[in-house]
């Protein structure tokens, strides 16, 4: 690593739809011409080394990858957010200052430190060791807002102190000029279990306070998509979506290796007639769902790239995909992982059955690609709202109210609603150009070019 290149360090929270968007941000700053430290945790790093070994496009472009402990045994299970999270914040503060002082002893000097708005104790290390910090939200800006103003929601008597949990149902304004949010869509409500609510919204209070260690505050959205939250919280400045800029579509940091076979099936389908289905990296519909969600495509009659990840089925689904893969076959194609990115640019595809992450969110509209709303956890509930109600690109899906599943023709119907009104495709593709000119040439560009002169000397500012 040459030393006399700018040396930036970046660190994602250990889950993939953080540590993707992480990647991205990586990319852009080594294609500038600056030598990036990517830190993951062991356990992640071994399982993304693996995924990458696997996927054909997964090159490092220059990034150095290290790890360090996340404070758990690797036999230990991962789920329980609140023992992680503990565990995180007792060992990896200590271990990062070691990454950090062996590179400035062996002459490869950090000169910036980009953290994960949920790692913002990092920024606490940079403070420490006299490097700038950078926090980094992944997600919309607008859920960042939200923690800021949890003081406030505390104090006013709309959430709980604990827990979050929901003391008055209503619409909040988070400021005079943004659109009212809904208490129902804040990002901690959706866990039913309280143990795993509470450990959330603790740490999104803690990350949020931890803010105060930050010299900067950017996110991977665009004044286009939150001109409200932007305008109203002058100090979080929009860069994305950072995928717009990535003209090859090659998407690091994978956790699962993708099935490039699928983009060759792609080619052979007519132009906007494929409908592509995927719920992220840690959704999984139960055996019930997953049987309409079959049932429902086939009865569309349309061609479909449908994403199933391993061990997401039981024994009696895996069995009756089996059979349904029997009876569409070469009409369909089902898949344990996909390049989205190329996937979502492909021109065969028309619609995009998304569980709405902020990810997916973006890759579907950068790409003009009209969606259809599965949110089931976290800010997903706030992006349905957004596409639905703001951006008005997508449909959201009702759930049979005695059973709380998606029924077929529920599938069907709103498949062809969002396919048959093609003012959906008209305004998808318009704000896929007015989010490539931001990053081209608008203000994401903007605040980006300023970011990186602020990275490479000290007397500029934002």
């Amino acid at each position: 690593m040459d030393s006399t290149l700018v040396h930036v360090l970046a660190i994602p929270l250990p889950a993939q739809g953080h540590v993707i968007p992480m990647m991205e941000l990586a990319k852009k700053l080594a294609r500038h011409g600056f030598k990036v430290t990517f830190v993951n945790t062991d356990f992640i790093h071994n399982v993304v080394l693996n995924a990458s070994t696997k996927n054909e496009d997964d090159g490092d472009e220059g990034i150095r990858q290290v790890s360090i402990p996340d404070g758990l045994e690797i036999c230990d299970t991962r789920t329980n957010f609140g023992r992680l999270s503990e565990a995180m914040q007792r060992v990896m503060p200590r271990k990062l200052e070691e990454v950090i002082e062996k590179m400035n002893d062996d002459g490869m000097k950090i000169k910036c430190v980009f953290a994960d708005n949920c790692m913002t104790w990092a920024l606490g290390v940079a403070k420490k060791m006299g490097i700038k910090g950078v926090a980094f939200c992944p997600a919309p800006v607008t859920s960042l807002a939200l923690f800021s103003t949890i003081p406030k929601l505390i104090n006013d008597g709309i959430i709980n102190s604990d827990d979050g949990s929901i003391v008055k149902q209503q619409l909040v304004h988070l400021s005079p000029t943004m659109p009212a949010l809904s208490t129902e869509t804040f990002p901690w409500v959706c866990f039913t279990d309280m143990n795993l609510r509470k450990s959330a919204f603790q740490h999104f209070v803690t990350s949020t306070e931890d803010l105060r260690y930050a010299d900067k505050i950017i996110s991977n959205s665009s004044e286009v998509l939150e001109p409200h939250t932007f305008s109203s919280f002058a100090n979080m400045l929009a860069v994305g979506p950072l995928l717009a800029s990535n003209t090859l579509g090659n998407q690091g940091g994978n956790f699962w290796s993708e099935d490039l076979a699928c983009l060759s099936w792609l080619d052979q389908q007519p132009a906007s007639s494929v409908i592509y289905v995927a719920f992220g990296s840690s959704g999984s519909p139960d055996q019930i769902q997953i049987q309409e969600i079959a049932l429902g495509l086939e009865l569309t009659g349309k061609p479909f790239l449908w994403v199933v990840r391993p061990g997401t089925t039981g024994k009696e689904a895996t069995e009756e995909l089996a059979h349904f893969k029997e009876r569409i076959g070469d009409h369909g194609r089902m898949v344990s992982w996909a390049p989205q990115e190329k996937v979502l640019r492909h021109p065969s595809v028309a619609c995009y059955v998304s569980h709405c992450g902020w990810n997916s969110t973006l890759e579907g509209v950068s790409n003009g690609v009209p969606i259809i709303c599965w949110p089931y956890s976290a800010d997903q509930f706030l992006n349905e709202r957004v596409i639905c109600d703001s951006w008005k690109v997508g449909l959201g899906l009702q759930k049979d109210e005695s059973t709380g599943i998606v029924r077929k023709y529920e599938i069907v119907n709103k498949i062809n609603h969002l396919l048959g009104d093609k003012n959906y495709k008209l305004r998808a593709m318009d704000l896929k150009e007015k989010l490539v000119h931001c990053v081209h040439e608008g203000s994401s560009y903007r605040n980006w070019t300023n970011l990186i002169e602020w990275i490479e000397n000290e007397q500029v500012s934002i």
